[in-house]
């Protein structure tokens, strides 16, 4: 698939919010480059998904800035995958529709909204029928589409939230290698949020380690593994000595 880049780089500064009077972040800065695909892996609590969730003008901040290329998020076209595809699909809507209804809001001609469809139906290798109906499509094929209709829009900026959570493991491996493969292709800038380190490790770029609340960085870890990374990435030496390192730098902030 080629498509001319069109990522953003992300500067946050001061960050704050809390939630009834408890402070999750408290004068949060990062910077994340343009193209990389950012991981951010933390204990259960401190405010994963309430950051991409506040970065994508989902919840509001309680203070400070998030600036794309010194732009709001509201002039931004940014892509968002859930975690829970069966309530992120319209049921009443084919799955090819639902690739569909964000290129029609976007006020998109016909041709070139079917090129997109079935540009991305190519470089993730669909399978499927595009024309079901999503309660008789698997998990797996439901949040395919989810991942499909986000970049349909050809996102500056892409939103992962857990978006293999739900899914079985031979289900997640499949659609892990689909997406690392897109997403090094378009080289759009990408946050994830997973609670699995080896999925973080494998999809990134960089990995950011978080602290317990009020929420701070641990660890900033690169990910310099060559691409694509396979099942065999998961035992060589560069992978299991970053993953050594997460994990030490992970429990000191369970411990603390």
């Amino acid at each position: 698939m080629s498509i001319p880049p069109r990522e953003a780089a992300i500067s946050i500064r001061g960050l704050r919010k809390a939630f009834g009077g408890q402070p999750v972040y408290s004068g949060f800065d990062l910077d994340v480059r343009r193209g990389d695909i950012l991981a951010i892996f933390g204990p259960n609590g401190c405010g994963k998904s309430t950051l991409i969730n506040m970065a994508a003008g989902l919840l509001p901040m309680d203070g400070g800035t998030i600036l794309y290329d010194g732009r709001d998020v509201a002039d931004v076209r940014v892509g968002y995958v859930f975690q829970n595809y069966r309530e992120a699909l319209f049921p009443w809507r084919r799955a090819a529709d639902n690739i569909r209804y964000p290129l029609r809001l976007m006020g998109l001609p016909k041709s070139e909204i079917e090129r997109r469809v079935e540009r991305l139906a190519a470089s993730f290798r669909v399978r499927f029928d595009l024309h079901r109906y999503p309660y008789e499509l698997s998990g797996g094929q439901q949040q395919l589409v989810s991942i499909m209709r986000a970049l349909a829009v050809e996102p500056e900026v892409l939103f992962l939230d857990e978006p293999f959570s739900a899914l079985d493991y031979e289900t997640t491996l499949s659609l892990r290698d689909l997406l690392q493969a897109v997403l090094k292709e378009i080289g759009v800038t990408t946050l994830l949020v997973s609670h699995d380190l080896e999925e973080s490790i494998v999809l990134a770029d960089r990995l950011l380690m978080l602290t317990r609340r009020p929420t701070t960085v641990a660890d900033d870890v690169p990910v310099a593994l060559p691409w694509p990374r396979g099942t065999a990435a998961l035992s060589s030496p560069g992978f299991v000595a970053i993953k050594a390192r997460c994990l030490d730098v992970f429990q000191a902030a369970v411990a603390a």
